[in-house]
């Protein structure tokens, strides 16, 4: 009667340390896989460490693109604070003053290194190859 009571226990134990296990590798899965970005404000009022992988979302100010060669400058905003970025690369042929980006990179010593831009578009984009053709219809 005993040793059936303890085999019980151990089989408790095995599966709530399993289950545990489980969840925590899904819950750390999930959280590096989750596709949120920072706006300016809340990125400089984070702690993010240095050279942690983020991205941070915004709009393009209006006159800071600057290009230099295959280097791009430019500072993004959400209106009440503005992050400069740095980008090396050829840029999505949407990207332009004005108008909405997520950017992946990192934050350093005050500035955003990119690594990727993804430029943001509305409900109503068309790629210019279907805009083309709906016109010769």
């Amino acid at each position: 009667m005993l040793q059936v009571r303890k085999n019980r226990l151990w089989k408790l134990i095995t599966i709530l340390f399993l289950s545990a296990g489980g969840i925590s590798l899904i819950l750390v899965s999930l959280n590096s896989k989750l596709d949120l970005f920072y706006t300016p404000s809340e990125m400089l009022q984070a702690d993010i460490k240095s050279g942690y992988r983020i991205k941070l979302g915004g709009m393009v100010k209006n006159g800071s693109i600057k290009r230099d060669g295959t280097i791009i400058r430019f500072l993004v905003t959400d209106f009440i604070k503005e992050v400069p970025v740095t980008f090396e690369g050829v840029p999505p042929d949407l990207f332009k003053e004005d108008s909405g980006v997520v950017i992946l990179g990192y934050f350093l010593n005050g500035m955003f290194e990119a690594e990727e831009i993804f430029a943001k578009h509305d409900e109503n984009y068309m790629p210019p190859e279907l805009a083309i053709d709906e016109v010769k219809v």
